[in-house]
């Protein structure tokens, strides 16, 4: 009998994923090249003396912070026994396993036996309880898990380090950008890449996710031409939008991905209430993301940005159908879907064998391009992209924002 070709879905090839984008774990392609960054854990106030299991890059590790105030990360298990140290106790020096009284402090070393003071010392030198090197930065938790001899500097941003007078910098870890809870069950590229999808903005957020983004849904709708493009930076990936608006002026978003999990989203800046009535210029973004591989198929997002008022950086959180997304019925997210349902609609890991890409997607080819590009540059010795050693390194400085004016000719 002859093969059916009429698109049935009976008898197609089994679906794959490109594991070696996705896959985060110690040892994977990706996981090395993510293990050669700083990435967010927790906020700063989430380092107490109780300790806390959190998981990351698909790893479980305990963060806690010792009587004189340094945090520290710890692999759960005690190397003595096995126990959890989630159980363990934080004294002035570090923590102590609640099975046997073994104290670790912030980096591993073992400073007291409990119950083996008469042949302690020895073992004391022999052994290391696993851990990784912390740090404090606008108000968040960080950790670097790679090789010690490629440890970088953890980076500052220009857009955090100047500030007017009345600002300062604070943190967020309810994954806004996520469009949903704090974590979401998929995988953390397919977040990533919706960073640098355009189209979706018009599609998703103005057609089928309801009111959204205030009054500035009705002059993105009233927009008359749109011209984008996209280029390689220093760090990563940018677009630029441009759309002409009826009152003879036009905006320019620039959004980007900094290498391997920064998110620069070029949206309105604090306090605009109208971009049709906005003062023109340039707004620099206020606000910057990181996506957090939890493991292969969770991920979350830690915010820090420029704020004059406590809980600013919330009001940045998307509203559907004016409600928040966890007022919504199962009936409403049904209807008024927005990012956090599509991603996690295509799968815990999407099935990349399965894509049609089409021009539009270039945003996205170019990610995966650059991503495997590192890929390469790790498994072959080299450091990645926009690591530095540098400790007097200048903040760096993001494309990221939106400029308004008039209309300029348009390609």
């Amino acid at each position: 009998m002859a093969k059916s070709n009429d698109g049935r879905g009976y008898g197609r090839p089994a679906p794959t994923y490109n594991a070696d984008l996705t896959e985060v774990g110690p040892g994977k392609p990706m996981g090395e090249l993510m293990r050669r960054y700083w990435h967010p854990i927790g906020l700063v106030q989430d380092a107490t003396d109780a300790p806390r299991q959190i998981r990351v890059l698909g790893e479980d590790i305990i963060l806690f912070r010792d009587k004189k105030g340094r945090p520290g990360v710890v692999e759960p298990r005690c190397c003595h026994r096995g126990a959890s140290l989630y159980y363990g106790r934080v004294e002035d020096e570090g923590i102590r396993c609640a099975y046997h009284g073994w104290l670790f402090d912030v980096e591993g070393r073992c400073l007291d036996m409990q119950m083996s003071k008469e042949d302690g010392a020895s073992v004391r030198e022999r052994v290391r309880q696993p851990w990784y090197p912390v740090k404090q930065q606008y108000g968040l938790i960080w950790v670097y898990m790679g090789p010690g001899e490629k440890q970088p500097i953890l980076p500052k941003y220009a857009c955090l380090e100047e500030l007017a007078e009345g600002e300062w910098v604070e943190a967020d870890d309810s994954s806004i950008g996520s469009g949903g809870p704090p974590i979401a069950p998929c995988n953390w590229l397919q977040h990533y890449e919706n960073v640098l999808d355009p189209d979706h903005f018009q599609v998703l957020h103005f057609t089928h996710s309801g009111p959204q983004f205030g009054v500035v849904r009705d002059a993105a709708q009233r927009q008359t031409t749109v011209a984008r493009s996209f280029a390689q930076t220093r760090y990563g990936v940018k677009n630029a939008s441009r759309a002409a608006l009826p009152n003879g002026r036009a905006t320019e978003s620039v959004t980007e991905v900094v290498f391997p999990t920064l998110r620069v989203v070029g949206g309105l800046p604090r306090g605009t209430e109208n971009i049709a009535t906005d003062p023109e210029g340039f707004k620099p973004v206020e606000s910057i993301g990181w996506v957090l591989p939890i493991d292969d198929t969770h991920y979350r997002i830690y915010v820090a940005g420029r704020v004059t008022r406590k809980g600013q950086l919330s009001e940045l959180r998307s509203k559907f159908n004016g409600k928040y997304w966890w007022e919504m019925t199962e009936d409403e997210h049904q209807r008024f879907p927005g990012d956090y349902e599509i991603q996690v609609s295509q799968g815990p890991i999407t099935y990349h064998s399965d894509e049609h890409l089409v021009p539009g997607d270039q945003g996205v080819g170019m990610i995966r391009r650059g991503l495997r590009m590192q890929l390469k540059e790790v498994a072959e010795g080299r450091d990645p992209i926009g690591v530095s050693f540098d400790e007097n390194a200048s903040p760096i400085r993001l494309e990221g924002g939106r400029t308004l004016g008039p209309i300029p000719k348009l390609p």
